[in-house]
């Protein structure tokens, strides 16, 4: 099944989360349990799970993102797409990205972007078999410390 996370899923998704780029979970600070609680408060902001047997396997997010210009149109960022190294190549993530769509088609978005920092082959055909092109712009980072 493919739905929103829950409140009491944190846990869960901060496991899922090693398998991204970090290499732990935090711990549960007061920032954290703040941050947990402005991003449920969010309506723009939407965690997407992907669950079989009990468990969540793959995840990602859709922020939906107010915008003057496009005749006054939102568009959606994709982030932290992720899938449990076990479950991979199984649709999972393809299914999450789906309903992340449909979320932005129903806030009425008119384009959702996504960054990736893979360079591999087949993570970045994934991305193009899902709907996304590498070819309309051109991305910049600056991290920030």
């Amino acid at each position: 099944m493919v739905r929103e996370i829950q409140e009491n899923e944190l846990n869960e998704l901060l496991q899922l989360y090693r398998h991204l780029h970090e290499k732990s979970v935090p711990a549960m600070t007061e920032h954290l349990k703040s941050t947990w609680e402005a991003i449920l408060k969010d309506k723009n902001h939407h965690i997407i799970v992907k669950e079989t047997g009990h468990e969540i396997v793959s995840s990602c997010v859709c922020i939906i993102i107010p915008n003057l210009t496009r005749n006054i149109r939102p568009y959606a960022l994709i982030e932290n797409v992720v899938t449990r190294e076990d479950c991979r190549g199984r649709g999972y993530a393809t299914e999450c990205l789906h309903y992340a769509r449909e979320i932005a088609e129903g806030a009425n978005c008119y384009k959702m972007m996504l960054l990736t920092s893979a360079k591999e082959d087949a993570t970045l055909k994934f991305y193009g078999n899902a709907g996304y092109n590498s070819g309309d712009k051109t991305a910049f980072i600056q991290w920030l410390e």
